[in-house]
């Protein structure tokens, strides 16, 4: 009765009040509260169909996921297609409890050139390697963020400063990043610098990280408010870093200044590269088969306020200093369709974001709309119940996760119909580590592709020489792939 009473008087306020120092807005509208009543028809309703009774029979016993997978479709869904890179490499990747995707993904890109060249069965670019530039980098990047937002009068409780706070650092990215990476820091074979516990499951690594970027961030504000000088903020941001730094060396290793790479081919002749450098080793025998300079990123955001034919990028999003800003050519999609089967007939695997969990049946790897009849099992539809402009703006989607296209099946016309994926998460899951991926679903829940320039047309490169608009940070499209596809 109190409660009921409480309710009515909270509800017919018509007058902001205020409480301590929070101000209360009147409430836009008399609501009504659910009524034993209202339950009790729902219960009554919910069992008048034998079918739902059935569904909740089964979904309370097994995961509900499961129980909406439909046989029929995945019973016709074959891994099968007419147009392929010449061949895929060895072994399967597997990022393990990381949010390293988009890292793997491009490295995959990149070992299928190297690996045709040099004549090696199985190989691996070193993961570990730029995920351990990647957390120093993007650490040192958080902080002059907090630096500038800070000196443009940011408040502590304004939502900039709240969104940076809220996740200081994750294991997701962009694909601008992997390119101010590998710039910077070239790349290694994995035999050269290994994994780690904490690249497998940096969850705790990061929690360290997050936790001293939070304390340093206050350090800087506080020193921005009492007017310290620019030298001064930066000898405050050395000094964090090399704490950092010591974080992220005692998880991860300390990556070798130079390294010796032996190899036996395809004949089993043995080979050697002498003593290099990380930039010395990609300069000499990565750059001139896989020059990340010469990829673009192509996206689609099909809502209102982003047209497509524009330049886009989000604030404060990046990770190097001084390094490349991040670019999004917004496209339709069915652009991003078209050069991903041009590069694919090309010869070349395609890195992409897309939304990976929604409509996705894992056992036989299949990315489909029909893979799950939800309808059938609940009676409404869920996942793809709005257009994916709608999706976005409402929180609904976005990209969660990176991997690499290697095939595509067309239709009689050339149009393609699915696409062959691989994924890192090891040769134990889906088609020995591959996903189907059907056209319909590319349309709903990808987002963005990076190809070779040569395989994109004029009018879209052009795109690029446009001064991008800035998105606000929280923008959808400013998601990372793949702070959440970890399986921790």
């Amino acid at each position: 009765m109190l409660v009921k009473s409480l309710s009515s008087v909270i509800f017919k306020c018509r007058s902001p009040r205020v409480i301590g120092n929070i101000r209360i807005a009147s409430a836009a509208m008399s609501s009504s509260p659910l009524t034993l009543e209202a339950l009790t028809k729902l219960r009554n309703d919910f069992y008048t169909d034998p079918k739902n009774e059935l569904a909740q029979n089964t979904c309370t016993r097994f995961d509900p996921f499961e129980v909406a997978i439909s046989r029929r479709k995945a019973d016709t869904s074959l891994h099968v297609y007419n147009i392929r890179i010449e061949s895929e490499a060895k072994p399967v990747t597997n990022q393990e409890n990381s949010g390293r995707c988009w890292l793997f993904a491009a490295l995959n890109a990149m070992r299928l050139p190297f690996m045709k060249k040099y004549g090696i069965e199985e190989f691996e670019f070193s993961q570990s390697y730029l995920f351990f530039w990647d957390k120093i980098e993007r650490s040192h990047y958080w902080l002059n963020n907090i630096v500038t937002t800070a000196k443009q009068g940011e408040q502590l409780e304004g939502r900039l400063v709240n969104f940076l706070l809220k996740d200081p650092i994750n294991d997701g990215g962009q694909w601008d990043m992997i390119v101010n990476l590998v710039n910077k820091y070239g790349v290694m074979p994995k035999k050269c610098f290994p994994e780690s516990y904490s690249s497998r499951r940096s969850l705790h690594m990061n929690a360290l990280i997050k936790t001293k970027l939070r304390e340093y961030a206050k350090e800087l504000r506080d020193k921005v408010s009492a007017n310290a000088s620019d030298e001064e903020i930066q000898l405050a941001i050395n000094r964090q870093i090399a704490v950092i730094y010591n974080i992220v060396a005692t998880c991860l290793g300390t990556p070798p200044e130079k390294f010796n790479f032996e190899y036996y081919n395809k004949e089993k002749a043995y080979n050697s590269f002498g003593a290099l450098t990380p930039q010395e080793f990609y300069d000499n025998h990565v750059r001139p088969l896989f020059n990340v300079d010469s990829k673009v990123c192509l996206v689609s955001d099909p809502r209102e306020s982003n047209p497509f034919g524009q330049l886009y990028t989000l604030q404060c999003l990046g990770n190097v200093v001084g390094g490349r800003q991040t670019a999004y050519n917004n496209q339709p999609i069915e652009t991003l369709m078209k050069v991903v089967k041009d590069s694919i007939q090309g010869g070349e695997a395609v890195w992409f974001g897309c939304e990976v969990s929604k409509r996705f049946e894992r056992k036989n790897g299949l990315e489909d709309l029909d893979a799950h009849d939800y309808r059938l099992v609940f009676n409404t539809e869920v996942q793809i119940g709005l257009p994916k402009a709608d999706r976005l703006m409402y929180g609904d989607s976005c990209m969660t996760h990176a991997m690499l296209f290697t095939a595509v099946g067309t239709d009689d016309k050339g149009n393609p119909r699915k696409f062959r994926v691989e994924n890192s998460y090891s040769d134990k899951e889906y088609d020995k580590g591959y996903l189907l991926l059907t056209e319909p679903w590319f349309r709903e829940f990808v987002f963005e592709v990076v190809v070779d320039r040569k395989f994109v047309p004029q009018d879209v490169l052009e795109v690029f020489k446009q001064e991008p608009k800035v998105l606000p940070a929280w923008d959808p499209m400013g998601t990372l792939a793949c702070p959440l596809c970890s399986k921790e």
